[in-house]
């Protein structure tokens, strides 16, 4: 006979039985979840993971969800590139993303005929929402014949009007793999600035930003520095110029982790969301990890209890109208494409 703990979508009653269950996932994750925490996780950890079989589903996260999600239900992490590149691979029918929205609509652009969730349709970005496809019609009309090139932090409609998209691993080499004097870059200006710095093509900015990593201040990271004797400080190039000046090394998500590998510092400090040194902390014991704390409103919107009725009801279905995701489709796939070629 079944019960209320074995029937789908029934979270159940935390147990001595459940606590011993999960003790070894809890042993890998006790120094950044806290043990109430865990306590109250738990029940949803094991609902969701039934109902992931359930469904035929995997779970996309990216590197700035919190722990309780990053290393406990998700089946794939990683940034942007990363996730896109999961994505286009998996055969499960159903993909709950996550992250934030615009993430959602790459993974339904690139996986038409699956279901795509996002646990709260709010997960916005302030850099997707800084720009919009006029916006991009407008720019191609005062510069004509200058190609397009598109963070993947924008809105399907907006990566439907691009040549093709980057992530901030990938943009430097996106650019200068064109072959051209000048693009249009969107819509990040610090990025933009960063891959200026770092080559000869001419780049027309947009004047978009992360509401996250703009936040963070040259002055701030000299104080880390005073404060905190040693430390190496890793940064992502959506922060602003004073910022890079200051860091040690400057690159995408997936970038600071294989610094870390190589060199492992004693003592770092990552200037980016701050769920991601939570995370990362995990992979490396034996770093000590300074942790600058801000938070992304946006990723702080998925939860456990909303993946789990995300999953139960199939529900905030992420949907993208077909002539826009062939557009969206094409600039992510050459992007995609790119890093195939690199890695021949």
């Amino acid at each position: 006979m079944a019960t209320l703990s074995t029937l789908p979508g029934i979270v159940p009653e935390l147990t001595p039985q459940l606590l011993a269950r999960y003790a070894p996932m809890y042993d890998r994750v006790r120094d950044v979840i806290p043990e109430l925490e865990w306590q109250t996780h738990l029940p949803w950890i094991d609902a969701i993971s039934r109902l992931k079989k359930q469904r035929n589903a995997v779970i996309l996260a990216h590197n700035y969800q919190p722990p309780e999600i990053y290393h406990t239900i998700s089946d794939f992490t990683g940034d942007s590139l990363a996730l896109a590149q999961q994505a286009t691979r998996t055969e499960a029918d159903v993909i709950v993303q996550c992250g934030v929205h615009f993430m959602a609509e790459t993974s339904k652009v690139l996986n038409p005929g699956k279901t795509v969730l996002i646990p709260d349709t709010g997960a916005g970005c302030s850099l997707a929402e800084s720009i919009t496809a006029d916006d991009v019609r407008l720019l191609k009309a005062k510069y004509p014949g200058v190609p397009v090139v598109t963070y993947v932090n924008t809105s399907a409609d907006v990566k439907a009007e691009s040549d093709v998209c980057c992530t901030s691993a990938n943009a430097v080499h996106i650019v200068e793999s064109l072959g051209v004097e000048r693009v249009i870059f969107l819509p990040d200006k610090y990025l933009g600035q960063y891959v200026a710095s770092k080559t000869n093509v001419k780049i027309i900015l947009w004047e978009g930003s992360c509401e996250v990593h703009e936040r963070f201040t040259g002055e701030e990271l000299r104080a880390y520095r005073r404060a905190h004797g040693g430390v190496r400080i890793l940064a992502h190039p959506e922060c602003p110029p004073d910022v890079l000046r200051e860091a040690d090394f400057v690159g995408s998500t997936a970038a600071m982790i294989t610094h870390l590998n190589e060199r492992r510092p004693r003592r770092v400090v990552m200037i980016t969301e701050c769920s991601m040194s939570d995370n990362v902390a995990v992979e490396f014991p034996d770093i000590e990890f300074t942790r600058p704390c801000n938070l992304c409103p946006h990723m702080r919107r998925i939860t456990l209890p909303r993946i789990h009725d995300a999953l139960l009801h199939l529900r905030h279905e992420v949907h993208v109208d077909p002539a826009v995701a062939q557009g969206a489709r094409r600039a992510v796939e050459r992007m995609l494409a790119f890093g195939r070629k690199e890695a021949a």
